[in-house]
């Protein structure tokens, strides 16, 4: 029997399952690392997207609880053109009108726990309450129904955080952003936000001091109420 016919050896076998080994080391790590990034990319993207929408919501007036004449910022639910829009501070909206067309993906309509996932990320949106809530979440479905919002200052205030669905796996940073157009960010090394559950408490985050409030100071290049520093991100 010639040596073409008898195989590799052992030895040989186990050289290339060890080269295979080291490859695999090396490129594992790097692909989860490209994904994170881009994930996390993905994010700042979306949340540069939702700002300019929110500015053409406000701009448009379609969103007037109030009567006033002077436009306000709207949920998820609202800007996609998934649900009608706020007519009243008390939870009312309207039998008839919609963003038509929509101003954001009607993607974001999806929305589940007042929250909506994209791309390893999940998204949620506040305005300002009424009777002492500062940051109130859009309704469960999506939307203002049922939801006390202040019109006032849903004319002039918004914010919306963005978390990893799984921390480590998805991406790792927390973004934030409002009517001010910075997107901030935080590296989450300490309250690992992820989840549904585990998710910036109550909007505070990324606002400075203990106990932040919606019109308070935002943390850019500083510590926010969650302990987090938030800087100001491309």
């Amino acid at each position: 029997m010639t040596k073409k016919d008898q195989g590799f050896t052992l030895i040989e076998l186990m050289i290339v399952v060890a080269i295979i080994a080291i490859i695999a080391s090396i490129a594992i790590p790097n692909l989860l690392s490209a994904r994170l990034n881009a994930n996390e990319s993905a994010a700042i993207a979306t949340l540069k997207n939702i700002s300019s929408s929110q500015s053409q919501c406000q701009a448009s007036g379609v969103i007037d609880a109030n009567n006033n004449g002077a436009g306000e910022f709207g949920y998820f639910g609202e800007l996609s053109g998934a649900q009608f829009v706020r007519n009243d501070n008390a939870g009312g909206v309207s039998t008839t009108e919609r963003i038509a067309p929509p101003v954001l993906s009607t993607a974001f309509g999806n929305v589940a726990g007042s929250q909506v996932v994209r791309s390893g990320y999940i998204f949620q949106m506040y305005l300002p309450g009424t009777g002492g809530t500062e940051f109130q979440a859009e309704a469960a479905t999506g939307g203002g129904t049922g939801v006390n919002v202040d019109p006032a200052r849903a004319e002039v205030m918004w914010c919306c955080y963005a978390w990893p669905s799984s921390y480590g796996n998805s991406g790792k940073r927390t973004f934030f952003v409002n009517q001010g157009g910075d997107v901030l960010g935080a590296r989450n090394s300490t309250m690992q936000y992820t989840s549904t559950t585990n998710a910036p408490v109550a909007g505070t985050a990324a606002f400075a001091g203990a106990g932040g409030r919606f019109a308070g100071t935002i943390a850019s290049n500083t510590v926010g109420a969650d302990g987090e520093t938030w800087v100001v991100v491309n």
